[in-house]
């Protein structure tokens, strides 16, 4: 928490760590906010006691929540955005009703999710983002879809009562795995194989995370 008090303000290169330069990635402010909000949590209701820093991390909670909300929504793409200023798409987004930033029912949520199924949807799974669009990773050349990002989607269409269709995302994501039951990160729908790091245990996390919110739900 120390450390972020003094550097969430500053530009990094998000959570897909890109070669295209350091930039004000709407989803690495969204996680500062995360952390402040937790840590607020873990006092105020995990029983830990109180400290000096509590009114200041409340502060900086909503600080980078108003700036968020603010920098972050694109009027006219009608989205939040890779990054403050772009018009380019993240499907990390799709994390926001996820992690409580703003709820499902929030137009700006539904938008960003309609633009997300919109632009970024290939062959029912989702692409993280456009690796054309102005060159923000750095690399040449297409990538294939993300398995995280896939997941998140079928979270976020349960989320917004497509059941059904969050259902049958769930077990198209479930079909590409190997016989040992492990993933990759990425998968190329057209050559049917997987992509990329395997096997990748930020795509068996979205997993559990998926199951876990559609359980509850």
């Amino acid at each position: 928490m120390k450390f972020l008090e003094s550097h969430w303000q500053e530009p990094d290169e998000g959570i897909w760590e890109v070669r295209g330069g350091r930039k004000h990635f709407t989803h690495s402010k969204m996680m500062a906010w995360l952390a402040f909000h937790r840590a607020v949590q873990l006092i105020e209701k995990g029983g830990m006691p109180a400290n000096e820093h509590l009114a200041r991390w409340k502060k900086i909670r909503d600080q980078i929540h108003e700036e968020v909300c603010e920098r972050g929504y694109n009027l006219k793409v009608k989205a939040f955005t890779q990054y403050y200023g772009t018009d380019a798409l993240d499907a990390s987004l799709l994390m926001m009703p996820m992690i409580g930033f703003l709820p499902i029912e929030d137009e700006r949520v539904r938008n960003t999710i309609a633009a997300i199924e919109r632009d970024l949807v290939v062959q029912g799974f989702v692409l993280r983002y456009k690796p054309e669009e102005e060159n923000v990773d750095g690399l040449p050349g297409d990538e294939g879809v993300f398995l995280p990002c896939s997941f998140w989607f079928a979270t976020c269409l349960n989320m917004l009562g497509r059941k059904k269709e969050a259902c049958e995302l769930l077990e198209r994501l479930l079909a590409l795995r190997n016989d040992l039951g492990l993933f990759s990160e990425e998968y190329d729908p057209r050559e049917k194989r997987m992509l990329g790091n395997f096997p990748q245990a930020f795509t068996h996390v979205a997993l559990v995370s998926t199951v876990h919110f559609m359980e509850e739900e």
